[in-house]
């Protein structure tokens, strides 16, 4: 129990820090859908589906393989991450290069005509976040959580602070609503035909004040390269590109190519563009099982790693896929009941809530991504990370299919669908071999019973209509306690041992 609580300990601070930094960049989601076009939107959307892509390829698996060779193979730790670090430095600026001088035709091929700086601007966002992105690892490695959450909360502040400058701050004085003395200045920064412009700017702006910052935390290294050194932490991080993909592969696919499958005139009134950006706009309410996911994987891949070499690993490894289960399907159950209170106040421009109803779908979609994330710790511990490529390959092929037939005929749906069946088949061939080379005594039954439950409560309590506001309130959250009574009596034994071991440590 002493390990599950040091990394439940460890996921708070993360998860603090996550929850502080995503809900405050969150927030931007009613600036965007208040101040921004529905096309401009579709634009973001778009463009950031491409920067998650290609941010897996600019760092290709070397922060796992980091946490592996620092800790599990007797190297000198400083050594390992000079070493990378250097690494990625060469291949991220390389990598950069790449797409800023290849702009022109980038931007004419995704028909952004003219609008060559906005992929300029992303190879440099590209570059400094691979560049930035070992420093992080290694504050995770040494169990530097509050520096490490710290640092994210700041550069999510910058970012959040240049966003609201330029887009609302900048627009009310540029139309003489607001402190009028200073809209000469402003008229020198500002362009009022701007507007995804301005989102990937403030990226920029804010990942770029944090590279001084980053660095001093993380210690200084000398720069080199040793083939030799390099050649097997190489071969261990290739597959973990494919397996890194696998967490982005439905955010290019379903959101980067929603608006070039989408049939025209599917919605009426609707550009396939502001279409995009509805889906978009809906898509980003499901940051609510994303963000524990992501505090969550911070916290667990070092702790599994440390956790390796303990002969009762793989039991410590089920009752924490367990308790991750039992914890996401109540988070599930809570924001799905709560979606019309939440889209009310994120969504703030007319038609984003006609697509509420895919957020479920999606909710269900990232948490088997987030036990994918759980059941690919057998390839990492047994250095079989080749089964990621395989394993990647089949979700993309899933979500490419169902984004090609269903898309065409249920719209915002079918989209949602890729991403809820691509990572449910990739969560189901990780399981199985899993199975066959590193045993784990998960409780699949029980497990399975939670996820087709909760998902039931979901979209029961999404649907429920009931005339008075305030008791349609009650009777929605009242399923949040029903799916809470029903796992307290399934897990009664369980918490009964717990309650023994504490009385027993009791003085």
């Amino acid at each position: 129990m002493s390990q599950l609580k040091k990394l439940a300990g460890q996921t708070a601070i993360y998860g603090i820090s996550s929850i502080l930094g995503k809900t405050i960049n969150f927030l931007l989601l009613p600036i965007y859908t208040a101040y921004l076009a529905k096309e401009e939107l579709g634009s973001f959307t778009t463009i950031y589906a491409f920067i998650a892509f290609l941010n897996i390829i600019f760092t290709y698996g070397m922060e796992t393989t980091y946490f592996r060779y620092a800790t599990g193979k007797g190297l000198d730790p400083q050594k390992v991450f000079a070493q990378i670090q250097s690494l990625l430095i060469t291949t991220s600026i390389s990598m950069g290069a790449i797409i800023y001088f290849s702009a022109p035709a980038l931007a004419s091929w995704l028909g952004y005509e003219g609008q060559d700086y906005l992929f300029c601007w992303m190879a440099w966002i590209l570059a400094i976040d691979a560049i930035l992105a070992l420093p992080y690892a290694k504050l995770r490695k040494e169990n530097k959580a509050l520096p490490f959450a710290l640092t994210k909360l700041g550069n999510i502040l910058l970012n959040v602070g240049f966003n609201i400058f330029f887009i609302v701050f900048c627009f009310h004085v540029w139309n003489g609503e607001l402190l009028p003395s200073l809209q000469p200045f402003v008229n020198t920064i500002y362009n009022s035909d701007w507007g995804v412009e301005y989102i990937l700017l403030s990226n920029l702006l804010a990942n770029s004040l944090m590279i001084p910052v980053f660095f001093k935390l993380s210690g200084k290294f000398v720069f080199g390269m040793d083939k030799e050194f390099l050649q097997p932490m190489w071969h261990y991080a290739v597959p973990l590109l494919f397996m890194g993909l696998a967490g982005v592969t439905n955010e290019v696919f379903s959101r980067g190519l929603f608006e070039y499958v989408l049939p025209e005139n599917f919605y009426e009134g609707l550009s396939q563009r502001e279409a995009g950006g509805i889906f978009g706009a809906n898509f980003r309410l499901a940051i609510f099982m994303n963000l524990i996911i992501q505090a969550f994987k911070y916290a667990a891949e070092p702790f599994f790693f440390n956790q390796s070499t303990d002969k009762n690993s793989p039991a410590l490894f089920a009752r924490v896929m367990h308790a991750f289960v039992i914890f996401c399907s109540l988070l599930m159950v809570m924001v799905s009941v709560n979606l019309d209170l939440l889209g009310s106040f994120f969504l703030r421009g007319e038609g984003y809530s006609e697509a509420l109803y895919i957020v479920p779908v999606l909710l269900l979609g990232y948490l088997f991504l987030g036990i994918y994330f759980n059941l690919s710790i057998w390839f990492k511990l047994t250095d079989q990370t080749k089964y990621s490529f395989y394993i990647t390959a089949i979700g993309a092929l899933v979500t490419v299919i169902v984004i090609f037939v269903f898309v065409p005929i249920l719209g915002y749906m079918g989209a949602a669908l890729s991403t809820l069946l691509s990572y449910f088949i990739m969560a189901v061939v990780c399981y199985f071999f899993g199975q066959k080379y590193f045993p784990i005594p998960y409780q699949t039954g029980k497990d399975t019973f939670y996820l087709v439950f909760a998902f039931g409560l979901s979209y029961l309590g999404f649907f429920l209509e009931i005339e008075q506001a305030v008791l349609q309130f009650i009777t929605r959250n009242s399923l949040v306690i029903v799916f809470v009574l029903v796992v307290l009596w399934l897990e009664k034994e369980e918490l009964r041992k717990f309650s023994n071991q504490l009385k027993k440590r009791k003085p």
